[in-house]
């Protein structure tokens, strides 16, 4: 419990960094968004008087203590654009983005798996040249070219399924697992790349250490020591990779939301950037970077849990 009191603690220096950062990149977008709004026929004065409306006019010091002091009452701010409250217009589009990266990860991880424990204790035969030969091409070929392959032949061609609209999952199961397939296949196969090259390569490291060994002269079957001992001592870099790939997911799923027509968070914050709609960009950044160190600390926690020589200073159990 004290370590995960300390890493919450460590995280707050850091989100103040990212607001700065968050805060004063956004600033450096070109274009003033009273003129965007406004259009090219606005006179000075309007924008002007825009610009005292939206407080942009004053200092950058006073506009982010004013903005951090919303944040910290859980006001994210008014989109300048759609004149929605951010707060709301995040809620509606991150479970959709969310949705996507937890599928994406799972078609990954029952491809990987099979295929990396496979190639790791079948070293040298068929089995290990499939699957890294499978892993190359999922590397090799881009998750928006998967997709309109995928759109192409089993929507347009062979008429499997059908390119319906987004459905939330608690409105119909059904229908979301329909439109939610052929994304999460797509974007998964090039996780699962990823993650089957990084297992084939750790557990073969575990299988040559010496506690295998010991395990194999005690007799134990091999089943038991491949799941038992030597994949929980190979899964600390794959928990790595795998949370490194999720918080890129979020916010790189841009592409297949797109080819997909997915109303994720990813289009929300390039529409933001686009429309220099501040408030909303800096709202979105800041959850993207806050979503990335929550995934951050609970990998750090998995940690603790798999392998029990990974502890803090001092001892102090996770």
């Amino acid at each position: 419990m004290r370590y995960v009191i300390q890493r919450l603690i460590t995280t707050i220096p850091v989100l103040f960094f990212l607001s700065i950062m968050v805060f004063s990149f956004i600033h450096l977008i070109p274009g003033n968004p009273a003129e965007i709004l406004l259009g090219q026929d606005a006179t000075p004065q309007a924008v002007h008087a825009l610009d005292a409306q939206m407080g942009l006019n004053r200092p950058l010091l006073m506009q982010y203590l004013g903005w951090l002091s919303n944040l910290l009452r859980g006001n994210l701010g008014t989109s300048l654009v759609d004149h929605e409250s951010v707060s709301q217009l995040i809620l509606q589009r991150l479970p959709v983005t969310v949705e996507l990266a937890v599928g994406t990860m799972v078609v990954a991880i029952l491809i990987a798996f099979p295929l990396g424990i496979a190639a790791a204790v079948m070293r040298g035969r068929v089995s290990e040249f499939v699957a890294m030969f499978a892993a190359t091409i999922g590397i090799s070929v881009p998750p928006f070219w998967l997709g309109i392959l995928f759109l192409l032949l089993f929507t347009v061609k062979f008429h499997l399924v059908t390119n319906s609209l987004y459905v939330p999952i608690w409105q119909s199961p059904l229908k979301n697992l329909e439109c939610m397939l052929l994304p999460c296949i797509a974007t998964g196969i090039r996780e699962a790349a990823v993650l089957l090259r990084m297992l084939r390569s750790s557990l073969t490291d575990a299988l040559g250490e010496d506690f295998v060994r010991t395990a194999w002269a005690k007799g134990l079957r091999g089943s038991a020591v491949t799941l038992r001992h030597a994949l929980p001592n190979a899964l600390v870099p794959v928990l790595t990779a795998s949370g490194l790939q999720i918080a890129g997911l979020l916010g790189g799923l841009v592409i297949t939301e797109q080819v997909f027509s997915l109303p994720g968070f990813g289009q929300l914050l390039v529409q933001s950037v686009f429309s220099r709609d501040y408030t909303t960009v800096q709202g979105t950044a800041l959850v993207a970077a806050l979503i990335v160190i929550i995934v951050n600390l609970l990998i750090d926690l998995m940690y603790s849990r798999i392998d029990p020589r990974i502890r803090t200073d001092g001892g102090m159990e996770a």
